[in-house]
């Protein structure tokens, strides 16, 4: 196995203590954790289901595979066979974990991607790169390519015809294309595609996968709620791997995300909570003299004022404001800092009176 970087989070404890002695207390604004209510709906659901004696199935239930098909249909245009929804004990497991369920030697990511892409790779031994023109890779064979859009830290959005090269290069390869999609209900001046919808893959979704994560659309990130689907002959080689593996999403937790997943009203709700926040936090941030770059998608700020990006961190900080640095992404991010927008109104608030 390859030598594991550091967890980056443990390298903001100092920046994290000074922005806690604010007087007024910190605004964490560093990881894209959500603060807001689980649905009331979802949590019923989850309390009926809670005398659950027996093992859940690997694979969901019926009508668990049936709500995430009918989301993908309804909101995204894509179809898929219910028999081809695999549950996901949250979506960082399988980010880390498909490498190895592949057997792949080489694993490319984004040049600015959450590190758990190269975990993965690095647990599963795998070569990894990190790479946004594939046509530079040269001869030598990929295994699997992700690809995220929206992209986490930046908030880029992939249009479909960039897309479409990477699936058409993956394809004359026998390379794996895995999207990250787990912001895709979040686009604001760009709207994301799935890599299976019809315009990017012409309806075929061979040698695909689609990651999606209730965490953020949802506020389940505690429950651990997320699936992957795509095509059929991957999606059985990953269940056969799990059910060996014994990687069951508890039978409560498949009953929330039904309702969850059959439910528009609470996504839509806490889409208009991020906007407002989005809307009062931006231009604060460039009246303080951080320019924004992408970031038309997703919950994150891709923010620079020109310096390093510790050096960024470190001067938020000072008046209690608490961000990421960019090169937690990637050396491409060493001048540019990642702010969330994952906090309570009254913290945005006092975020936008501390940079007046």
């Amino acid at each position: 196995m390859n030598t594991l970087p550091d967890f980056p989070w443990d390298r903001l404890e100092q920046h994290k203590e000074r922005a806690g002695a604010h007087p007024d207390g910190i605004v964490d604004l560093s990881v894209g954790t959500p603060v807001d209510p689980v649905p009331q709906l979802v949590q019923n659901t989850l309390a009926a289901a809670a005398n659950s004696p027996g093992y859940p199935l690997t694979h969901g239930t019926k009508e668990l595979r049936e709500a995430a098909a009918g989301w993908l249909r309804r909101r995204h245009d894509v179809t898929v066979d219910a028999s081809d929804v695999l549950p996901l004990i949250g979506s960082k497991e399988f980010v880390a974990w498909l490498p190895t369920y592949l057997g792949a030697k080489r694993v490319v990511f984004p040049e600015l991607a959450y590190p758990t892409y190269e975990v993965g790779a690095r647990l599963s031994g795998a070569a990894p790169m990190a790479s946004d023109g594939l046509l530079a890779l040269g001869p030598q064979h990929v295994d699997l390519v992700w690809v995220n859009s929206p992209g986490n830290p930046t908030g880029r959005v992939l249009p479909p015809e960039h897309l479409r090269k990477v699936v058409a290069w993956a394809r004359e390869r026998g390379t794996v294309v895995a999207s990250d999609e787990c912001y895709i209900e979040l686009g604001w001046e760009e709207q994301p595609v799935s890599i299976l919808h019809p315009d990017v893959c012409d309806g075929s979704h061979e040698g695909l996968l689609a990651v999606h994560s209730l965490s953020k659309r949802s506020n389940l990130a505690g429950y651990r709620a997320a699936f992957v689907t795509g095509d059929p002959a991957l999606v059985r080689r990953l269940l056969h791997v799990r059910k060996h593996a014994g990687m069951l999403m508890p039978g409560p937790v498949q009953a929330a995300m039904t309702v969850a997943l059959g439910d528009d009203e609470h996504v839509d709700a806490q889409r208009e909570l991020y906007a407002a926040r989005r809307a009062r936090l931006r231009p604060a941030l460039e009246r303080a003299g951080w320019r924004i770059d992408h970031s038309t998608a997703g919950l994150y700020f891709w923010a620079s004022n020109g310096e390093n990006a510790w050096d960024q961190v470190s001067k938020l900080s000072e008046i209690g404001i608490l961000v990421a640095p960019g090169d937690f992404y990637g050396p491409a991010g060493k001048r540019h800092i990642r702010i969330a927008m994952t906090a309570t109104d009254e913290r945005i608030s006092a975020a936008v009176r501390r940079l007046q």
